[in-house]
């Protein structure tokens, strides 16, 4: 093992103390360690709605480059070009498959968006149950314990 282990080890055993010693400490830092995940889950489900709006975007612009290759092929098809007019078809169907797998990947965004969404719909509904109001002497025993941690961090310089 090396100094970082054990560094890490110590300071492990000092908070699991610390927390054991001061129960509303354990508490306060429960309920930032949900805060934080519900921040998590909340950037998660923006950045899957960014990436479904991106989605939606390509598709559109694809669909609109499949009606102009397909308008390309008729025409060469109409003036005798059948050569020209089964490349562009190709392209047609090149772009439809690009076309398949948008879409596929934008279902499993939507898939990915509902789980997002369940987990952070669960986490507020269990984070909303109302906490017991502290007292003067819990509120200030909370305090100089964040101190104490404060300055054990500083100690080990993890601040």
């Amino acid at each position: 093992m090396s100094w970082l282990d054990d560094l890490e080890r110590s300071l492990e055993q000092r908070l699991d103390a610390f927390l054991k010693a001061n129960p509303h400490q354990d508490t306060l830092l429960r309920e930032q360690h949900l805060q934080d995940r519900q921040r998590s889950l909340e950037q998660q489900r923006l950045q899957l709605q960014q990436q479904a709006h991106d989605l939606r975007r390509q598709l559109l612009n694809l669909a609109e480059e499949v009606r102009a290759w397909t308008a390309r092929s008729e025409r060469a098809r109409s003036a005798g070009a059948q050569e020209l007019a089964q490349r562009a078809d190709q392209h047609v169907q090149t772009l439809m498959h690009q076309g398949r797998d948008l879409w596929r990947e934008l279902d499993e965004l939507g898939q990915s968006f509902q789980t997002v969404d369940q987990q952070l719909n669960e986490l507020i509904t269990t984070n909303t149950k109302p906490s017991p109001g502290r007292s003067l002497d819990e509120d200030w025993a909370l305090f100089e314990a964040q101190q104490e941690l404060d300055q054990l961090r500083r100690d080990h310089g993890l601040n």
